[in-house]
């Protein structure tokens, strides 16, 4: 079958979020045929490139979010007014309180994503000054929350503008025959932008959407609009809720990636009967040696894996090392991790310097490896060559964040059979499931209590890795993830209605003449004649379209 995968800041790009998990996604499913649809979110991430892409990729369309321009379209009276009214209802909808507004926003999203196609246009109308004081008019109206009153204009022109930018996959031009409209199912691997093509293929051309999360889009964006000014805060709050609960109602399955996703989901509208539980894939050969192997590793020794910044709160790690090491003396800590961008930076150096603080006689330097019992390194160094190292050099793994989504660390740690300590955060405990030990976040002492344990107690690290390695293996390989999705990839086109009804020469319907399995080289299923337009069945209207004929191939029967 054909696939539409739908992505927003990750794959195919090198420096994109879902990355790992969509490659490995395409490269096991060769049997089917995928057709990819980015949204880019930077210039930068556009300059870096794409990864290599297997045969099974048809063709890649881009399009950024990070910058749009006018059409120059110039509108008639009819094509204003149609505008004014489609983006007034939308903006009321979600300026207008919390209960019963979802038919009114679906009617004037989809109204706007109409008026796009017909007349285009609409990147420059979402700025225009028609959008603003609709927004104006939508928060000064009776019945607005308070949040929305209060909104100054300053506010309304944040608001406007983040609208602007979150709509504009409603003007791109991928909803046609030559875009999503001859796929079998899109597969968003996000909510948000990404999600909302797959709606708009849905809309225009009745191709049932998958959405996959295994970071909840309305939960990051609540985190990341949490400094912004009240009325921005409770209106942009208000206007992802709907999308997000347009997005759910809508899929035909949507994919949480960890119980923490699924309550989510289902508290913004999600039927639980469409909900299919998909763990992430993880690539366990990796660390079969070490997870087989005999351990080694130092019995005093603690492991950090992951990205530096503040939400993994190294600070609370340090302190809590610092308490292991009263009950511990020989005991050494290795923080393995890049710091990413400026803040990344400020903090490793600030955690640098607390290491220091803390253990100021142990050396000089508090950079060596080997002098000073903590230890800040990247995978790639002569200390850290590969990250099944780094694992396999420590006795105890442990997570500190405060904050956590899908904690990877903890599975490649489990695949390794260590023995971990973490933080309970998102989906922690689901991930963990008894073989780990799990401390409450923000409490160095507990967490340094759990470390002290396992350290003292080889045997009961030795059960808890093996455990945990098992486990790992039956429920995060990329195995289980592949096959997961390729079984719902056939539920969903088994139960949707035939768009592509195929007629032999008779004019009669032929059977199973478009396989819903897979695509499949070569001649086998008999003469073909033409293809009736999409969309409807024998006798539906519209100029026949020339298919290419089938056969049986040799030694197929």
């Amino acid at each position: 079958m054909r696939i539409g995968l739908l992505t927003e800041g990750g794959y195919p790009y090198l420096g994109g979020d879902a990355r790992l998990w969509c490659d490995r996604l395409v490269r096991g499913l060769g049997q089917h045929e995928f057709d990819i649809f980015a949204l880019s979110r930077s210039r930068q991430q556009e300059d870096e490139g794409w990864i290599p892409l297997p045969p099974q990729v048809s063709r890649v369309r881009t399009a950024p979010l990070w910058t749009a321009e006018d059409d120059g379209a110039v509108w008639n009276r009819r094509a204003r007014r149609r505008f004014a009214d489609c983006y007034g209802e939308l903006v009321e909808s979600f300026c207008a309180g919390p209960d019963g507004q979802a038919d009114r926003f679906a009617s004037a999203l989809y109204g706007l994503a109409e008026l796009a196609r017909d007349d285009g246009g609409l990147v420059g109308a979402l700025r225009s000054e028609t959008a603003v004081r609709a927004l104006e008019r939508a928060c000064r109206a009776p019945g607005a929350p308070r949040t929305a009153r209060e909104a100054r204009v300053p506010d309304l022109l944040a608001v406007a503008a983040h609208l602007e930018r979150t709509l504009r996959p409603l003007s791109l031009d991928w909803y046609g025959d030559d875009g999503l409209g001859p796929a079998d199912l899109c597969h968003a691997t996000a909510g948000g932008p990404a999600a909302l093509t797959g709606l708009l293929a849905r809309h225009f051309s009745g191709v049932p959407l998958l959405v996959t999360e295994y970071g909840v889009r309305l939960r990051s964006h609540y985190l990341a609009s949490s400094e912004a000014a009240p009325a921005v805060r409770a209106l942009l709050a208000s206007f992802h809720g709907r999308l997000a609960a347009e997005v759910y109602q809508r899929a035909a399955i949507v994919t949480p990636g960890n119980a923490h996703a699924r309550r989510w989901q289902e508290r913004c509208g999600a039927d639980r009967a469409r909900i299919r539980m998909v763990y992430p894939g993880m690539e366990a050969s990796r660390f079969a040696e070490v997870g087989e192997a005999p351990d080694h590793a130092d019995p005093g020794t603690l492991v950090w894996v992951g990205r530096v910044e503040p939400a993994k709160d190294l600070v609370s790690l340090l302190h809590a090392f610092a308490e292991v090491r009263k009950e511990e003396p020989k005991a050494r800590l290795r923080v393995v991790g890049a710091a990413v961008g400026a803040e990344g930076e400020a903090y490793l150096g600030q955690c640098r310097a607390l290491a220091a603080q803390l253990f100021p006689d142990e050396a000089e330097d508090v950079h060596a490896v080997g002098d000073n019992p903590v230890s800040f390194e990247e995978i790639g160094g002569p200390e850290a060559p590969t990250l099944a190292d780094v694992y396999a050099s420590g006795a105890v793994t442990i997570l500190s964040s405060v904050v956590e989504g899908f904690p990877i660390s903890l599975v490649e740690a489990m695949l390794c059979g260590r023995a971990t300590v973490s933080t309970d955060v998102g989906a922690v405990v689901e991930v963990i499931g008894g073989t780990g030990l799990v401390v409450p976040p923000r409490n160095p002492r507990a967490l340094a209590e759990a470390c002290v344990a396992l350290l003292r107690d080889p045997e009961r690290r030795e059960r808890l890795g093996a455990a945990a390695r098992a486990r790992a293996l039956e429920l995060f390989t990329v195995e289980q993830n592949i096959a997961a999705f390729h079984g719902i990839y056939l539920e969903i086109v088994s139960h949707c209605p035939v768009r592509r009804v195929v007629l032999d020469d008779t004019g009669e319907p032929l059977p199973f003449a478009v396989p819903a399995e897979a695509h499949l080289p070569g001649r086998w299923t008999g003469p073909v004649s033409r293809v009736v337009a999409r969309g409807g069945p024998a006798w539906a209207s519209g100029p026949p379209v020339r298919a290419t004929p089938f056969t049986t191939p040799e030694g197929a029967r």
